[in-house]
């Protein structure tokens, strides 16, 4: 993509550690990705993901267009359960550009009535690798896209390793979009 400065001290969380960090005001960085709403940068010490919140201390980044392609996934009308694989769909990996679903990492979708009325959905997922410390980041960004839905008054997601993850759960999509097909 493309190199570019901090406008100001951005929070960031370090890939693949899932540690927080502070990116600082005038540092280089180059954009690897922009999916899902969110920023893959690399800098000088390492790649970093910054939360579309943050995004705009990046210079000459579309938050417009960012907006846009973090929208795509989630627009729609209603609650059903297509609804709520295409919010998931919203969710990245930050160093992999295909979608958690392609990737094959959510296993289940689990959808009841709560005693509110609403829905709660309950998502299964897995990483690529066990020790990626973006788990809970990844987690976290998906929980948020299915509890943004119409509908749904809670949304929980929890990552399981059975069973492990490999490339072989790659959809067809996916492998395409990776060049692996």
């Amino acid at each position: 993509m493309s190199t570019t400065r901090l406008l100001e001290d951005v929070p960031a969380t370090a890939i693949p550690a899932g540690t927080p960090a502070t990116l600082t005001a005038g540092e280089s960085v180059h954009v690897v990705q922009t999916l899902g709403g969110n920023v893959t940068v690399r800098a000088d010490h390492g790649l970093f993901r910054i939360a579309r919140a943050d995004a705009g201390a990046i210079a000459g980044l579309d938050l417009e267009k960012l907006d846009r392609e973090a929208g795509a996934a989630t627009a729609g009308g209603g609650f059903s359960e297509q609804a709520v694989w295409d919010a998931l769909k919203g969710c990245f990996d930050p160093e992999i550009p295909v979608n958690i679903v392609d990737l094959g990492l959510v296993y289940d979708l689990d959808i009841d009535e709560s005693p509110s009325g609403g829905r709660r959905v309950d998502v299964k997922m897995t990483l690529t690798a066990p020790g990626c410390g973006m788990g809970p980041v990844i987690a976290e960004d998906a929980r948020q896209r299915v509890a943004a839905l119409p509908e749904v008054t809670e949304a929980r997601v929890h990552i399981v390793w059975d069973p492990q993850w490999t490339p072989q759960m790659i959809s067809e999509a996916g492998r395409k979009h990776l060049g692996i097909a």
